[in-house]
Parts: C-alpha cells; sequence; structure tokens
C-alpha cells in the first residue's frame, strides 16, 4: 500500500496537467497518422471539364478517322514495302518478284493470283487498285469485227507519258525522262536524239519511233555563233563550258567565223555531235 501511494503524492491539478498533456500527445499523433494516410482528393470543375473535353475530342477523331484512297498502281513494279503493307506474305512477294526477274509481267489480276498464290479475299481486297497498261486492254477486246478505222498518228514531239505508257515494256519514270528531254532539247529533231535519254534501253527505241514517229521536228531559233554571247553558246545542249571557251577562242583569233564547219579545226572537238550542234547554231 505504501508503494501505490508513493507514486500519488501529487496534487490534484497535478494529475489532471498530465492527463491533459497525454491527452494532447494522442491527439496530435492521431492527426498526424490521419493527414499522411489520408488520399486527398479536391474536385475543380473547370479542370473536370478540361480534361471530359479531351476524351470527346479523342472519340470524334477515333470515329471519324479519315479513310485514304489507296492511288491505283501497276503491280509489276510493286516494292518490298508496298507489297507488305498490301498484305503480301515474304513467300507470295518472292514469288512475284522471280517471276519479274526472267522479264515477264503479269497482265491481269488472274495472272496475279497465279504468280503469287494469294488468298480470293486478299484478292477482292487490293485488285481494285490495279492499273495495267491499255495495251493490255485493247489486245484483250480485239475483235474481227470491229470496224477498222485512221487512227490519229501521234508524233515524238506532241506524244504524252500515257500515250508512251502503252508501249510494252515502258515504265512510268522512263516516260517522264523521255518527254523532260524533249523540252530540254527544245523538241526532237533527229531520231537518234531518243538514243540520249539517260537509262533508257536500246530495244525501247524502235518501239516508240514504230509507234510515235518524229512526224515534225521543232522549229529552232538558231544562234549567230559570230555575235553570240559566252553564255548563249553555252545554252547549246552539246556544247559544254570547256568547248564553249575554244569556240570564243576561235573567234578572237579568226575575227569572224565563216562557215560552222570551222568549228571543227578545234582541237578535242566532238565531231560525233556536230550534226546536234548546227541545230542550234549558224555562221553568218
Amino acid at each position: 500500500m505504501n508503494f501505490f501511494e508513493s507514486h500519488f503524492w501529487y496534487t490534484k491539478g497535478q494529475r489532471n496537467g498530465i492527463l491533459f498533456l497525454l491527452l494532447t500527445l494522442i491527439a496530435v499523433l492521431t492527426a498526424i497518422d490521419y493527414l499522411n494516410n489520408k488520399e486527398e482528393f479536391v474536385y475543380n470543375e473547370y479542370e473536370f471539364d478540361l480534361i471530359q473535353q479531351k476524351i470527346d475530342s479523342l472519340k470524334r477523331l477515333k470515329s471519324s478517322k479519315p479513310k485514304f484512297e489507296e492511288r491505283k498502281f501497276n503491280p509489276n513494279y510493286l516494292t518490298d514495302y508496298k507489297a507488305y503493307r498490301l498484305g503480301l506474305s515474304v513467300e507470295e512477294i518472292d514469288r512475284l518478284f522471280l517471276f519479274r526477274s526472267s522479264g515477264k509481267f503479269v497482265n491481269s489480276k488472274e495472272e496475279f493470283q497465279q504468280v503469287t498464290e494469294v488468298s480470293d479475299s486478299l484478292l477482292n481486297e487490293i485488285a481494285p487498285s490495279f492499273s495495267f497498261p491499255k495495251w493490255i486492254s485493247k489486245k484483250k477486246h480485239v475483235s474481227s469485227n470491229t470496224k477498222k478505222t485512221s487512227p490519229k498518228i501521234i508524233g515524238l514531239n506532241t506524244v504524252s507519258v500515257q500515250d508512251l505508257m502503252e508501249i510494252e515494256g515502258m515504265e512510268f519514270r522512263l516516260a517522264q525522262r523521255i518527254l523532260a528531254y524533249r523540252k530540254f532539247l527544245g523538241g526532237y529533231s533527229l531520231d537518234k536524239q531518243l538514243y540520249e535519254v539517260y537509262d533508257l534501253k536500246v530495244e525501247l527505241v524502235p518501239k516508240i519511233l514504230k509507234s510515235y514517229p518524229l512526224l515534225k521536228p521543232p522549229t529552232i531559233q538558231k544562234t549567230n555563233v559570230n555575235k553570240a554571247t559566252f553564255k548563249e553558246i553555252l545554252s547549246n545542249p552539246y556544247v559544254d563550258y570547256g568547248l564553249t571557251k575554244k569556240i570564243m577562242r576561235l573567234k578572237d583569233e579568226q575575227l569572224i567565223i565563216n562557215d560552222l564547219h570551222e568549228l571543227k579545226k578545234i582541237d578535242s572537238f566532238p565531231l560525233e555531235n556536230f550534226d546536234r550542234i548546227a541545230l542550234y547554231l549558224c555562221a553568218e
């Protein structure tokens, strides 16, 4: 009994103070724990509306995703990437490339399927985008009962890219290059100028000239070599910078060039191109 009394010798006010202190300490610790564990959520109506607007915008974009129409193409010139995008397997692509490496062409969707062995479903999906040269369809629809009419002959200087694509073995890039070189020359004046088109296969030239002969050479305003400036002579498609300097030097030495054939006296003059150079120069 004496042991317990020794611990309660405090006055009533002191015991109340100690109890209050303990209660305060417990309350503080409880509040700290509550604040640390509480997941605070503050509702902000403005921010909520912004988020909802973004969600609605994304939904609209997804539902109204534009459909891009595939441009028509010739399946004979498929690239690995294009074929992969169309859904062809590696084996189907390899079969097509092997067939094309032999120099052959597929001329219909049925032949494309026969070569590649694609499924009917894939063929029906991609075939509407196929485009074959016009000469193929013309060849298929030739009839002995069809009344023969004399077609209008198109010349080499008026032929279009579409016309050239009707020639078997012609590629789109080559057809464009033929017209670009025609513009550079100011028009084809000689049949053999067609052989100068970069990367144009020699065996294609007779086919082109047979279908689109050189009917009317262009009218070229020739430049008088005696009055021409350095820049005017250099504008000749067959005269480079070095040859221009030699022509100007000859003019200075002779004062006048009486005949264009005098240019042949120039050292290293390209004699094989004289007739082409003469298309744009004269001596008066």
